[in-house]
């Protein structure tokens, strides 16, 4: 398969910013996200990219970024080679340790994570995930049902399950995401997960215990209709992929109109991870 790679060099910008870029390349198609020196490289199938689209976006940007961003093609091998030479290892809360095939176990670790991502986002890495991993190392998970919305790698729904889930049902639109979260649940002995590929349309009619969803602001709008119809009562669900302000204010409103309690968020950077619960 055939990725498109854009590289983007900052010579003015603030964090904050360039998380706002990757957003909203998220928000287009864009699936993985690598930082450089300079800056970072982003990456969408090649059957995915279109440049008018992307200039589009770019426009809004014009009086706040400076930079130069380079396109080329790229192979998904040849993204893996690069990803196994930076990909370090990963400890989230003294709990859990999450490594690349060829990184050596650490067993005193109570949950160990094996992750190969095929181009798919998720290692642990960005503030998001991490947030809504140690979500779901508080959680009592045992026996629970559980949704995985944006699934990327599996990572989340893989941790859940070694935390004791029961059934679990991981989605992702991107058919790579989908393959590499079968891959990645088979590497971690996982055989509770039914991985789906596609979008809102095809979650399962039946209710979860437990949602996660670590998309985007835009997407989790739209969606949260549909989460209230699959949430068991009482049943929680955790967001992240979107800022404090005003994003939470906007997904907690909509949240309201589904009988969707504010809980509480945790924040890292400008990153939020948030946690509601059904009335």
């Amino acid at each position: 398969m055939q990725y498109i790679q854009v590289t983007f060099s900052f010579t003015r910008a603030e964090d904050f910013q360039k998380d706002l870029l990757i957003d909203q390349l998220a928000g287009i198609g864009y699936n993985t996200f690598e930082e450089t020196q300079d800056g970072f490289a982003a990456f969408v199938d090649f059957d995915h990219y279109n440049e008018e689209e992307l200039k589009a976006l770019l426009f809004q940007f014009e009086d706040e970024l400076e930079y130069i961003y380079t396109v080329e093609e790229i192979a998904a091998e040849n993204w893996n080679e690069e990803w196994e030479k930076n990909f370090e290892p990963l400890i989230i809360s003294d709990e859990c340790y999450v490594r690349a095939t060829f990184h050596q176990p650490r067993p005193e670790y109570k949950y160990e994570i094996v992750i190969d991502p095929k181009m798919a986002f998720g290692t642990g890495h960005h503030q998001t995930t991490t947030m809504m991993m140690q979500y779901v190392l508080l959680s009592d998970l045992e026996g629970k049902t559980v949704l995985d919305m944006g699934c990327g790698t599996g990572i989340l729904a893989i941790l859940a399950s070694k935390k004791g889930a029961k059934e679990l049902v991981a989605i992702d639109y991107d058919e790579v995401c989908y393959l590499s979260t079968i891959e990645n649940s088979a590497l971690n002995g996982i055989s509770n997960i039914t991985a789906l590929c596609g979008g809102k349309e095809i979650i399962p009619e039946t209710t979860f215990d437990v949602i996660l969803a670590n998309i985007n602001r835009n997407i989790l709008l739209d969606q949260i209709s549909d989460y209230a119809g699959r949430l068991e009562s009482a049943g929680s669900i955790y967001f992240s992929g979107f800022y404090e302000h005003p994003d939470l204010e906007m997904i907690t409103a909509e949240c309201n109109k589904h009988r969707i309690s504010y809980i509480g968020h945790s924040k890292i950077g400008d990153w939020v991870a948030a946690h509601f619960k059904k009335n």
